[in-house]
């Protein structure tokens, strides 16, 4: 091929490269700009369900075409101030101070899974797993760890600490198709969200890691220290 037809080859390759390139990033852009746009939707209204309970509700009608989540709305006042200190303590016991990453957690939990050689201890805060519950999947992958950091900087520009909360505290899962402090309240205890008592709201914080493992106030020797630890940080944690 003579020197100009070589030339002309190239140049459609760099037009057509920076053609897709340029797609993918106008793909980007949009995804991104679709979720700041709920996240500011979300400041006033309250989404239907999370992308976690349509992923729960699709695996459960999968058994059962009629199987149907337990969840109602409950703002944030008529929600027990214990559960809130409860879930603060165990979860995220700076999450007044930061702005969305516990980097020292972080810095720690990796030193540890490097130690381990393996993944055994994560530092999510509460709003990185508000972040992965209204919109993404459970895989695990850097793709989705790095749109987890961007939707939590997100919620952390656009709502409120109290905001924040209130949302975590309705899509979070608290057994098999249990959603939400209002659902979790009733399908363990009996009673409403606004009536946890301390022990209770330290139960319903111990059991957030793997919620479905438990019957309705099941109390394993396990989840007993958990509640011990939990409701021993109740008093020094801060929430909005």
């Amino acid at each position: 091929m003579a020197r100009g037809g070589v030339r002309r080859v190239a140049h459609i390759a760099w037009k057509a490269f920076c053609y897709t390139l340029g797609i993918l990033v106008v793909a980007a852009l949009a995804v991104q700009l679709w979720f700041f746009a709920h996240v500011l939707w979300w400041r006033s209204f309250q989404p239907e369900q999370s992308a976690f309970m349509a992923a729960r509700v699709a695996q459960l009608r999968a058994k059962d075409p009629r199987a149907k989540l337990a969840h109602q709305w409950a703002p944030y006042e008529r929600v027990s101030s214990q559960l809130k200190r409860a879930v603060v303590a165990a979860e995220d016991a700076k999450f007044m101070d930061h702005e969305g990453f516990d980097w020292e957690a972080i810095s720690k939990a990796i030193e540890k899974n490097e130690r381990k050689g393996r993944v055994v201890s994560g530092a999510s805060t509460i709003s990185q797993q508000l972040a992965k519950n209204l919109f993404l999947s459970g895989e695990r992958s850097w793709i989705r760890k790095a749109q987890e950091a961007v939707i939590t900087w997100m919620l952390e520009s656009a709502l409120s600490k109290r905001r924040i909360l209130e949302l975590y505290l309705n899509y979070a899962e608290w057994g098999e198709g249990v959603f939400g402090a209002e659902a979790a309240a009733r399908y363990h205890f009996g009673v409403n969200a606004g009536a946890l008592s301390a022990q209770q709201a330290a139960f319903l914080a111990a059991v957030l890691p793997s919620p479905r493992r438990y019957a309705p106030g099941r109390i394993t020797p396990y989840v007993a220290g958990r509640i011990d630890t939990i409701l021993a940080r109740m008093p020094a944690a801060q929430i909005p």
